[in-house]
């Protein structure tokens, strides 16, 4: 599933993705670049403990599982909501696509929430709202609960998408934090792939149910966590700062040096005026603004969201008997896949990665594609089933490389921090919107055309791998002044 990572930078702001910042703190004033990075990482880290950092990010994790959970309800369930609850195609696209509506008003909350009551309390909010959502699920015998239920859960994995990846970033020592904050999208997608199956197995009220526990191991979980340190921090609380900072790095841990960087960042930070949306036209940033909302568009437009919402119903419709060997295919795919991204992340470059999964997509959506063809034509009737679930595990396979993850990876990359919070703002707004525009349109269009929905696909996937050839820079092991200075070039 694509997904948006963000974070705040001031006044709960969103920024996407990570806290890149906090690992190469580059601040951009006046066009200079200063950092705040010590050379030596290994010293931040002597004579500490990861321990505690393991346990928090593996309670922050189930959050991330839960994200999935919500994400891949849909798939497995469609024929049996439907039938059980007597919904037209329309009632149940919405019930499918509004979860993404709830999802973007998390999203925008988000930083403004985790700013009150901090990381700790979003999460607990967070997961409230999702408990409170799968029981609307479980108990509803009409469209109206269901829909409500899914937009609670939908707003709980909007808060999600904000406070996980920064919660592990900021309590991460800066050796750890790229290996810990991939863990966030590959539980995302563990999360979908678990409720593919599962689904796949048991009633649609108990896989409602399911979803429930990995909120309960979240609450539990944060009763013996430390809060983020950087937010303690910002909010005065510099007692606390020291006792959690000192948690997290072990007893014997010189936390000297970290605790006066943040302090120096924070500071930092606050002295940055605040940037406004008119900012994001000047001429400095408009093309890295162009850049950020053109992948977030042909991310969503490639289809993922369509296609992972309604897996099964669409294999059923390709003339297999049954959806469930092909969702359960699908789920067997996605966690390996994204693994392997991961590791390439930093070998291949971001250019060449997101150019081989769009291509990969486009073979995937144009075997889709040529199997509806051929069934709409009474041709090849026997390899329309194989065409079918084969081009989908393609696209979903070359998707999860790096189509999923790498767009929100540049887009940390390619803003200068003063306007990350209202450019990070656009683009989680552009990528939601997108999000439900694909869900909620998918099912009409395969009404429509289900060979022209995935031609339609296919063809956005044509167009990224222009778009990024001809105007995304290669941002791995760059500065984020020679960053800039290859996307404004002329």
């Amino acid at each position: 599933m694509a997904i948006g990572h963000c974070k705040d930078v001031e006044n709960g702001e969103i920024v996407i993705n990570g806290l890149e910042d906090l690992e190469e703190p580059f601040i951009q004033k006046e066009g200079k670049v200063v950092s705040y990075q010590d050379e030596d990482d290994d010293q931040e880290n002597n004579g500490g403990s990861v321990g505690m950092v393991l346990l928090s990010t593996f309670v922050a994790v189930c959050a991330s599982f839960e994200f999935g959970s919500c994400v891949g309800y849909s798939a497995p369930t469609q024929s049996a909501v439907r039938d059980d609850l007597h919904l037209s195609l329309a009632e149940f696209s919405t019930f499918g696509s509004i979860l993404t509506i709830g999802a973007m008003l998390g999203a925008i909350t988000s930083g403004r929430i985790a700013d009150i009551v901090g990381r700790k309390g979003a999460m607990r909010i967070s997961a409230c709202f999702c408990i409170t959502g799968w029981l609307a699920v479980y108990f509803s015998n009409g469209s109206l609960l269901l829909d409500i239920g899914r937009f609670f859960t939908g707003y709980g994995i909007g808060v999600f998408s904000y406070v996980v990846p920064i919660f592990i970033a900021e309590i991460a020592p800066r050796n750890l934090r790229g290996l810990l904050t991939t863990l966030n999208q590959l539980l995302i997608v563990t999360g979908s792939s678990v409720a593919y199956i599962i689904g796949s197995i048991i009633p649609w009220r108990i896989l409602a149910l399911t979803g429930l526990v990995p909120c309960v191991l979240l609450l539990v979980g944060l009763c013996f966590v430390p809060e983020s340190p950087r937010w303690l921090a910002k909010v005065g609380l510099d007692k606390e700062f020291q006792v959690a900072l000192r948690k997290l790095r072990g007893k014997d841990a010189d936390i000297t040096r970290e605790a006066a960087e943040i302090q120096v960042y924070i500071l930092t930070l606050r002295s940055l005026p605040k940037a406004s949306i008119r900012d994001l036209f000047k001429s400095k940033y408009i093309r890295s603004v162009i850049i950020g909302v053109s992948l977030m568009v042909l991310q969503q437009f490639v289809g993922i969201n369509g296609i992972g919402f309604y897996t099964s119903e669409t294999f059923v419709q390709a003339g297999l008997s049954s959806g469930k060997l092909g969702t359960i295919l699908y789920a067997c795919v996605q966690v390996p896949i994204t693994v392997v991204g991961a590791f390439l992340m930093d070998k291949s470059g971001r250019r060449p990665l997101i150019m081989i999964s769009a291509a990969g997509t486009f073979l995937g959506c144009f075997l889709a594609g040529t199997s509806f063809f051929l069934k709409g034509q009474n041709m090849f009737l026997d390899w329309v089933p194989v065409l079918a679930v084969g081009g989908i595990l393609i696209y979903i396979a070359f998707f999860s490389i790096g189509f999923g993850a790498v767009p929100w990876v540049i887009m940390s990359e390619i803003f200068p921090i003063n306007i990350k919070g209202v450019a990070g703002s656009l683009v989680v707004l552009v990528n939601w919107s997108g999000a439900w525009a694909v869900s909620y349109t998918f099912n009409f269009l395969m009404s429509w055309s289900s060979s022209g929905t995935f031609f339609i696909y296919s063809a956005f996937s044509v167009i990224t791998v222009l778009f990024v050839a001809k105007f995304v820079p290669e941002t791995k092991g760059k500065t984020l002044e020679q960053i800039q200075a290859s996307i404004n070039k002329s």
